[in-house]
């Protein structure tokens, strides 16, 4: 799996941070760790495990402790922590400061930064943000939807449908993320989110017709920048020798980077509705997510077990 980062500059933008000292261009300074640190032992001189990848963050406890320290003390643990060059230092409360500290993130050429959030506030929206540009990432062919709330990705061969199915559920009311080409990021153990690669954002491909700009064609309502993968959709041509799922009892998996995510084969042919079918398949995964099953109820109603039905 490649290793990802993110300039320094994004997360000063993001995080509207004011920069003390940069020892160069902070678009040149890459961080390609989610994980962040409160250095509070190492202020009190235990330097053991300490892991120079994470940025640090001093709060309003840190920068107490270190005034009460003798200046001696102060700058020695202070020099310690910066001649380990952790990629940045930030210090939130807008508090200023402590002259060592700039002295010593100009020696060693680490940049020091300053927030107005509380500490709290800047390290849970830090490590957020870290883990959303950092998420280890793939590409699908395909296009994926936001349909009723639930985020649809449609998989399958080339020409068989997806980007006019895509355009049928826009105008109906649904709202396209992505079209060709699916950037889906792993940000947790269960979450997969998809978006679009931004050169080709909110562009889609019609045979016959071209390159349309949804969000201008259909306004910016029928858009979305990213959402979580609640379905795979997978089109192919229909198959006669091969048995589709008829109950729906059983549920198919796919798996993207680790993560199982529900997934349904639909069949393709003249005069089925693709948009109104993915549609139902929305609907129908959300009243599973939520403890309803159709296929079950009936076969309760018929007085049958799960093997009861083929």
């Amino acid at each position: 799996m490649p290793a990802f980062s993110v300039p320094l500059s994004k997360l000063a933008e993001m995080l509207n941070l004011e920069t003390i000292h940069a020892p160069k261009d902070l678009k040149d300074i890459p961080i390609d760790t989610a994980d962040v640190n409160r250095p509070g032992i190492v202020l009190a001189g235990y330097y053991q495990y300490f892991d120079s990848n994470r940025i640090q963050i001093f709060g309003m406890v840190e920068i107490s402790y270190l005034k009460e320290l003798p200046q001696t003390t102060r700058r020695a643990h202070l020099e310690q922590l910066f001649k380990l060059r952790p990629p940045a230092v930030f210090v939130s409360r807008g508090l200023e400061p402590l002259p060592e500290m700039v002295d010593f993130a100009q020696q060693y050429e680490v940049p020091l930064l300053s927030s107005s959030e509380t500490t709290s506030t800047l390290m849970s929206t830090l490590i957020s943000i870290l883990n959303v540009e950092l998420a280890p990432r793939v590409t699908r062919h395909g296009v994926f939807i936001e349909v009723y709330g639930e985020g649809i990705l449609i998989l399958g061969d080339s020409g068989v449908g997806k980007s006019e199915t895509a355009v049928e559920l826009v105008k109906r009311g649904h709202r396209l993320i992505a079209d060709d080409a699916v950037e889906l990021r792993r940000t947790s153990s269960r979450t997969i989110v998809g978006t679009a690669p931004e050169n080709i954002r909110h562009f889609i491909e019609l045979r016959g017709v071209g390159i349309v700009n949804v969000a201008r064609i259909f306004g910016i309502g029928s858009v979305k920048i990213s959402e979580k993968v609640d379905l795979v959709v997978s089109l192919e041509p229909w198959d006669r020798t091969k048995t589709y799922s008829r109950t729906g009892l059983e549920t198919d998996f796919y798996d993207i980077l680790g993560v199982q995510i529900p997934s349904t084969v639909i069949p393709v042919m003249p005069g089925r509705n693709l948009a109104v079918i993915v549609e139902t398949a929305a609907i129908n995964n959300r009243q599973k997510k939520m403890g309803y099953n159709a296929a079950k109820e009936l076969l309760a109603r018929l007085g049958l077990d799960d093997d009861g039905m083929e």
